[in-house]
């Protein structure tokens, strides 16, 4: 095995130069040689394979998703209310409660979360996640009092928790090199495919008298977690897992099947094999469920856990529809079912606008995705700030009122906008970003870390926004259209550029005197044939003939 390592380290490719080439910037020769060498089908059938893994995976995504937009819609039932003894006219601290045991469960879940992954690989963390969660939505959905579906609310975040962690650590592992980025990015979005049922059941069941209303849908929340844990099962193990647990042999047959064709001596699979080896540590902290030192204890990992921690902590979008349910009155739409219904058209635009930034992100790259998106994001900020602060009545905060239909309706769209602009720029790189930019060796627990801070943040958004309203009412936006500004600030100067690149390859740019500069370095290459070859034309004055297609 050690020679076939060897081999994968110095695989190179001769250069026969013909008369014509053409030349092209990338920022990775070694990755664009080999899939100059190896075609890639779309819809092979290894790749359609490949895509079965990766579904499996991103339901993990479906179950959050579908929780967040399930209690805020079964939160208005009277139905719900009346049975747990709350006021049917506004919130109590009580209701406060309910909404944050789920983030709590989930925040002392995301130190489980990374050991659990790593203990027998990606795939066991996910079905442990789903197994954890199935048994909390059992318990809120069947339980007789307020205590028990408190006490199923915190097991069901503990086991999203874990859930969150390995999900988008196995679609990043798994993922088709010359495809990762999309094929990761999709991950996240599939967050709206939870989301959208999640408010479309609620509206379907809101007429039932009983508390079936309400209970019909936490019921059917067992129908993603039940998916994950059973199609699990038939999931392989990461090759870099098994790479760092001295499963070679296996790595090799992963590899070879899904992103090969079946040939453990494709190009891609050698240079895969030979970065794994090189890269992945067999002695690291992943072998230690305790130990979170491979978090803080180089320059390399301090900067990718910064990383990991602003990732965690900006972008939020919560606070823009504080005074959505007034502009829904105020536009003619008053009844619950109603502003149900939507609010799940919400959900449909915005899963869309994450669809194309999934789609897209590979051509337009991380950095710049996120920071159009979030200087948009602060456009419209200002733009609701001001339709706000000349049709709302603040007298009574709590209950805001609109004045005038039409501008209401102004809002509406601009709520609409914002949702699909947001995103486009940030879901697809909320759960992606973060895993690239972590190492092997504490990507488990990175992606934990995450996970605490964007609960963190959620619990921010929850409790200290609303009272933040109370006080200043739409004043309040101010503080986000600064915060949404330093964002694009702090992306500029800290942000690394991942897009087409392996993960191993990531290494060479965090060990970087400046790892922002580096990572968008591109470098030129003339493709001649199905060969590449670095130069440097400008020291070299050769020139080619240029072709306006590939030569793949």
């Amino acid at each position: 095995m050690a020679a076939y390592a060897d081999r994968a380290r110095n695989f190179s490719f001769p250069y026969y130069p013909p008369e014509e080439a053409m030349v092209r910037t990338v920022p990775n020769v070694a990755l664009a040689n080999v899939l100059s060498k190896q075609k890639t089908s779309l819809t092979s059938k290894r790749m359609l394979m490949l895509y079965y893994c990766l579904f499996v995976a991103t339901l993990c995504s479906c179950i959050n998703g579908y929780d967040t937009s399930l209690m805020g819609s079964i939160n208005s039932y009277p139905q719900y209310r009346t049975y747990f003894g709350f006021d049917l006219t506004k919130g109590t601290p009580t209701t406060g409660i309910v909404y944050a045991i789920y983030t709590i469960g989930n925040m002392v879940g995301s130190f489980a979360a990374g050991p659990a992954s790593d203990f027998r690989g990606r795939r066991v963390g996910m079905l442990l996640g789903s197994l954890i969660g199935i048994f909390g939505s059992v318990i809120q959905a069947s339980c007789r009092n307020l205590a028990g579906f408190m006490i199923g609310r915190f097991i069901l975040g503990f086991g999203v928790a874990i859930t969150a962690t390995a999900g988008p650590a196995y679609v990043s592992e798994m993922a088709h090199p010359e495809f990762r980025g999309t094929m990761t990015a999709i991950y996240n979005t599939f967050w709206y495919f939870g989301a959208v049922p999640g408010t479309f059941i609620p509206y379907a069941t809101s007429k039932i008298p009983s508390s079936m209303a309400w209970r019909i849908p936490l019921w059917l929340q067992l129908v993603f977690a039940g998916l994950v844990l059973i199609l699990c099962f038939f999931l392989p193990e990461t090759p870099r897992w098994l790479i760092a647990n001295n499963r070679h042999d296996a790595a090799l047959e992963v590899m070879a099947k899904y992103h090969g064709n079946g040939d453990r001596n494709s190009p891609i699979v050698l240079l895969e094999y030979g970065e794994m080896c090189q890269d992945i540590s067999r002695t690291g902290s992943d072998k230690r469920w305790w130990d979170y030192r491979e978090l803080y204890n180089s320059r390399e990992v301090r900067y990718r856990s910064m990383l990991v921690i602003m990732m965690g902590s900006i972008g939020s979008n919560g606070l823009v529809t504080y005074y959505y349910p007034a502009m829904l009155r105020k536009a003619g739409i008053s009844s619950n079912q109603q502003q149900l219904l939507y609010q799940g058209f919400q959900n449909v635009i915005s899963f869309a606008g994450a669809v194309a930034g999934a789609i897209f992100t590979d051509k337009w790259g991380r950095r710049p995705q996120m920071m159009v998106s979030t200087s948009l994001a602060a456009v419209l900020f200002a733009i609701i700030m001001a339709l706000n602060a000349t049709n709302v009545d603040d007298v009574n905060v709590p209950n805001p009122v609109a004045k005038s239909g039409h501008v209401a309706r102004a809002e509406l769209a601009m709520i609409y906008i914002f949702g699909f602009v947001y995103s486009c720029g940030w879901t697809p790189n909320q759960a992606m970003y973060p895993v690239e930019v972590l190492r092997f060796e504490n990507r488990a627990k990175g992606m934990g870390m995450y996970n605490f801070w964007v609960n963190i943040a959620q619990f921010y958004n929850t409790f200290v926004t609303d009272i933040a309203f109370t006080h200043a009412g739409w004043k309040y936006y101010f503080l986000f259209i600064f915060w949404d500004t330093f964002e694009v600030a702090m992306m500029y100067f800290f942000f690394v550029e991942t897009k087409k690149r392996t993960l191993e390859e990531l290494t060479e740019i965090f060990r970087a005197r400046r790892p922002v500069k580096t990572s968008l370095k591109q470098i030129e290459v003339v493709y001649r044939g199905n060969s590449v070859m670095e130069v440097d034309i400008k020291r070299n004055h050769e020139s080619f003939v240029l072709r306006t297609t590939s030569p793949r």
